[in-house]
């Protein structure tokens, strides 16, 4: 049985602030863990992690997340609600003809509040992707690694949606820059049988980084990325 995507983990330094800012803005509970805070996802909507890490960051983020709107009103309510919050807005050169509005949350991890009318996310939810830097050949690894099927496969960009809706995970495409020390982002998977998963993760193109602890093995996926494998349920589940 594949992996199961339990939730995009984020470093923090203090992971309780951008925790706090995500869950009202989502409308989430708040799970603490050791060393974290869990916001729980469910079958449509990937759930959030927000790990404690005094690591500096070094280059720019590899993934952010995309948050839908059904009108133009809704849109600047998010924005409205995630300013008050405490979000910030952010100019990555976008043109204003693009519709979208880039934000950064409290810990300066970056978002975008997607216009209304966008087909691509329609049906998706609010959460309705998580945008990655990355090849084909990663996108075409995570649709087997989570046994979720290719919705997007163009021109060297991918995504992949659960067979039961909602957010969807896209890769942008050339040109990818390796990334560079520990990544500060992370997809947080769990499998029944976490030896023989690793191995099957590996056999589609995965690296073993670390073995961990008795319940987690740390890998990289095709362009070199971090993930985390836990067996069974992680914490807060």
């Amino acid at each position: 049985m594949p992996s199961t995507l339990q939730a995009v983990s984020f470093d923090a330094h203090d992971p309780a602030g951008p925790a706090g800012f995500w869950a009202a803005l989502l409308g989430r509970p708040l799970v603490e863990e050791p060393g974290g805070v869990f916001l729980p996802g469910d079958d449509t909507q990937v759930g959030l992690r927000f790990t404690r890490s005094d690591a500096a960051r070094t280059g720019r983020n590899r993934l952010h997340l995309h948050l839908t709107s059904d009108t133009s009103e809704a849109q600047h309510r998010t924005v409205a609600t995630a300013l008050e919050l405490g979000a910030s807005h952010l100019d990555v050169g976008q043109r204003p003809e693009e519709g979208h509005i880039v934000l950064a949350d409290p810990a300066g991890n970056e978002f975008c509040v997607i216009e209304a009318g966008n087909a691509f996310l329609a049906g998706c939810g609010f959460l309705g992707e998580i945008a990655c830097e990355g090849s084909r050949a990663t996108g075409v690894f995570w649709s087997e690694a989570l046994g979720w099927p290719l919705v997007w496969d163009e021109n060297g960009e991918t995504a992949v949606q659960s067979p039961a809706g909602g957010t969807k995970i896209a890769w942008g495409g050339p040109p990818v820059t390796p990334p560079t020390g520990s990544s500060r982002q992370r997809f947080d998977l769990t499998a029944g049988d976490r030896h023989a998963e690793a191995d099957r993760l590996v056999a589609l193109g995965a690296k073993v980084l670390e073995t961990g602890t008795d319940t987690a093995t740390v890998l990289a996926d095709p362009d070199g990325n971090e993930f985390r494998l836990t067996s069974g349920a992680v914490p807060g589940t």
